[in-house]
């Protein structure tokens, strides 16, 4: 069967069969295989493949891996758990986003405290300004997710109006181009920042503020899922998102 997946990735890379074939050091007749037979490569040609298109290797050959390798794999996503949100050096957070080179995201209910570090608000609109994607998704204050999620952390309408002060201190910031504040409405199981492949990802406990919970600090490695899974959700609640009106 054909490996279609591995055919319209080469199509929307801009990438021949030859071009590839040199890439990883193997006969186009070969990759030809890969595409027409659906022949899997060895290991070293997949990752070599993946890496050169952006795509993972479970993606291009989905069975190729077993959920042993996949499991494994994700696991080196990994580069350090923290107890705490509080518990993160202040450095890693500049560290994360400065060396940010395509997208910068953030994905909260407030995140009252991104917003006010003035160092990270020059930090990102000067990282917009070279030409690296700025997006904010805030939850709406108006919504029943933020209500609740104050309930839960007794602080009642003090979620709501951290948002309203966060699109306060982020006023300045929504007028920069490659600058995108949007409004969610989903129930938030973990709050995520992004600096393109590295993420840290803050996860929300009943009952206690996002401070007090865990953040995974995770690095996209080629054939592993993790980082993936929480960029594919980052994009669900974007596109279901409102943008900020001026």
């Amino acid at each position: 069967m054909a490996n279609e997946r591995l055919r319209v990735a080469l199509l929307e890379h801009g990438t021949t069969v030859d071009a590839l074939a040199e890439a990883v050091g193997v006969d186009a007749k070969t990759v030809e295989r890969w595409i027409t037979q659906g022949r899997v490569p060895y290991r070293k040609h997949r990752f070599a493949v993946a890496k050169l298109l952006g795509l993972e290797e479970a993606y291009l050959w989905p069975g190729a891996l077993t959920s042993q390798q996949t499991a494994a794999v994700s696991e080196s996503e990994i580069v350090t758990v923290y107890p705490h949100r509080w518990a993160v050096p202040k450095d890693t957070w500049g560290r994360l986003f400065s060396a940010a080179e395509r997208e910068i995201g953030v994905l909260v209910y407030s995140g009252i405290f991104i917003a006010q570090d003035t160092g990270l608000m020059r930090l990102f609109a000067e990282k917009a300004e070279a030409g690296v994607r700025v997006r904010i998704l805030l939850g709406d204050p108006a919504c029943q997710e933020v209500a609740q999620r104050g309930a839960d952390e007794g602080l009642n309408d003090g979620m709501a109006a951290q948002i309203r002060t966060a699109l306060l201190l982020y006023r300045s910031l929504r007028q920069r181009d490659g600058v995108e504040i949007r409004l969610h409405d989903t129930i938030l199981y973990n709050s995520i920042y992004r600096g393109d492949d590295q993420l840290l990802v803050n996860t929300h406990v009943y009952g206690r503020f996002a401070a007090d919970a865990p953040v995974m600090h995770l690095r996209k490695v080629t054939g592993g899922d993790m980082v993936s899974t929480y960029l594919d959700s980052f994009e669900a609640v974007w596109n279901r998102a409102a943008p900020v009106e001026s």
